[in-house]
């Protein structure tokens, strides 16, 4: 389905209702802005952000890796073991 909003004073932009619950937007809550490739616009909330950063970092360096490992291997890569 297709939506349509407009820009008002100040620049708001106000998301249709149904979008809104659906993905379980609230007032206050962070919405992210990306420009695309294709020279568009992608509007997604800061916990979808979260969710597809955490999934391309288990990508790369695999489920099991934690934060702690991350940090004693820079550790140990500086010699501040």
């Amino acid at each position: 389905m297709t939506y349509h909003a407009k820009v008002i004073a100040g620049g708001k932009i106000v998301i249709p209702a149904d979008l809104r619950r659906e993905f379980g937007m609230r007032d206050g809550d962070t919405v992210v802005l990306d420009r695309l490739a294709d020279g568009g616009l992608s509007i997604r909330t800061f916990d979808q952000v979260v969710r597809d950063t955490q999934r391309r970092a288990r990508e790369i360096f695999g489920a099991g890796y934690t934060v702690d490992q991350f940090i004693a291997e820079n550790r140990a890569d500086w010699g501040e073991e």
